[in-house]
């Protein structure tokens, strides 16, 4: 293929034959200084460094020009990031061509940006990275050297106030000591965990107000169960306040919760009254079977006719959600046992004129004595005994701990003792 084209640097045009050379390997490599032109490229001394791994097609391509002059020394490659994504994406040739036959060769081409390279730069920058830099110190040294006036004054405010956080920390830190070492640090830890004490077992307490003048204000009847909820249980309250003295017995063999019975034996004549502590026995009852329950779904209590507002209800305040087996289910968990059994006695000292007997109670939510005791003090209840009935044929006195709400509330201090390790035998 002929063609015409300009001679270098003589710009003169003459007639050129085209003769490829691209299966012969002789690429051309066309280089650019960063600094500027060069005046006389014979003074040069360029060099060219191939990869030795010829195979590998990520390597066999790498190329490294180093050029050397009298003052510097200029470096560039067509791989890494001072390489030129040209060469990926366009494709260059360089012809060269022979006066004589006036013929032109043409190679591929691959361009390099030669940079300077200054000896005791790159141990400087090894000496730098040494020292980790974070981002933000890297942004503020940015903004020291070329930020705005408005830049450089927030920097200086955060800096400041840095230090005085820092100030603050070792005041602090002051203050600790030495309270540590007035009071001890056994006396605050006791601080520490009445206190810890205090807030968890307020979490599962119901809603209280100790500065009631009436006792049946401090824990309202209306948060246990709201008016609408109430009226929602009229059906079941029917059927427990037409039970027979032969359905009661059939119960108690059944083994039905002892708090639930002794409500349903004295049963008010009003009707009422009657009515409204028969809902509450129910709703008792059902607070009771789900203490006793692991987990819950939207139709447990259904076949015995309870409202869908009560167990919505149950489900949102004495139910966490976990997952188990692949799927999220409503829990009774330790803790809502807790909260149940607080919401049981605060029901049962309205159901009883603010009286109610612990005994039955934690025998029938299936929770040892000492945490009922402790859950009564935790609402502010004032403690005493009572002696029951005989029991079998031995007649012996079964005593009952009872608790009754008295306004003003009991504030009761919480003994806490640092439970000493066993030996390991």
């Amino acid at each position: 293929m002929s063609f015409v084209c300009d001679c270098w640097p003589t710009k003169k045009k003459m007639a050129a034959t085209w003769q490829p050379c691209e299966g012969t390997g002789q690429d051309a490599f066309l280089v650019k200084f960063s600094n500027g032109y060069v005046n006389n490229a014979e003074e040069l001394n360029i060099k060219l460094f191939k990869h030795t791994d010829g195979v590998n097609p990520r390597k066999r391509n790498k190329r490294i020009v180093v050029a050397e002059s009298d003052r510097l020394a200029y470096v560039g490659s067509n791989f890494g990031s001072a390489s030129l994504q040209c060469n990926n994406m366009c494709r260059y040739f360089v012809g060269v061509l022979d006066k004589s036959t006036m013929q032109m060769k043409v190679h591929n081409a691959q361009l390099f940006t030669m940079q300077p390279v200054i000896q005791g730069e790159a141990d400087a920058a090894n000496e730098n990275t040494t020292q980790a830099e974070t981002f933000r110190e890297k942004v503020d040294a940015l903004i020291e050297a070329f930020g705005t006036t408005k830049q450089k004054r927030a920097l200086t405010s955060r800096r400041l106030n840095e230090v005085g956080n820092d100030t603050l920390q070792q005041a602090v830190a002051f203050a600790a000591n030495t309270i540590i070492n007035e009071k001890g640090v056994e006396a605050l830890q006791n601080a520490v965990a009445e206190k810890e004490a205090q807030t968890d077992i307020a979490n599962i307490l119901p809603s209280c107000n100790p500065e009631a003048d009436k006792p049946e204000n401090v824990y309202p009847f209306d948060k246990l169960l709201s008016p609408f909820e109430l009226e929602a249980l009229k059906d079941v309250g029917v059927k427990m306040a037409e039970l027979t003295p032969e359905d009661l017995k059939k119960m108690k063999d059944e083994g039905s919760p002892q708090t639930v019975l002794s409500q349903l034996e004295f049963l008010p004549k009003d009707e009422k009254a009657r009515e409204r502590l028969s809902r509450c026995t129910w709703y008792l009852s059902f607070l009771i079977k789900v203490s006793h329950q692991r987990y819950l779904n939207r139709k447990f209590g259904v076949e015995e006719g309870c409202p869908q507002i009560i167990i919505n209800k149950v489900l949102k305040n004495f139910t966490v959600e976990s997952f188990y087996n692949g799927s999220l289910k409503n829990t009774v968990s330790t803790s809502m046992r807790m909260k149940l059994a607080s919401y049981c006695l605060a029901l049962l000292l309205h159901m009883g004129d603010q009286t109610a007997d612990l005994t039955l109670l934690h025998r029938d939510l299936g929770i040892s004595d000492a945490r009922m005791l402790e859950l009564a003090k935790g609402m502010g209840l004032t403690m005493s005994r009572q002696p029951s009935c005989s029991t079998g044929e031995t007649g012996t006195q079964d005593d009952h701990r009872i608790a009754s709400l008295v306004v003003p509330l009991v504030r009761y201090v919480r003994n806490i003792e640092s439970r000493k390790r066993k030996k390991m035998r």
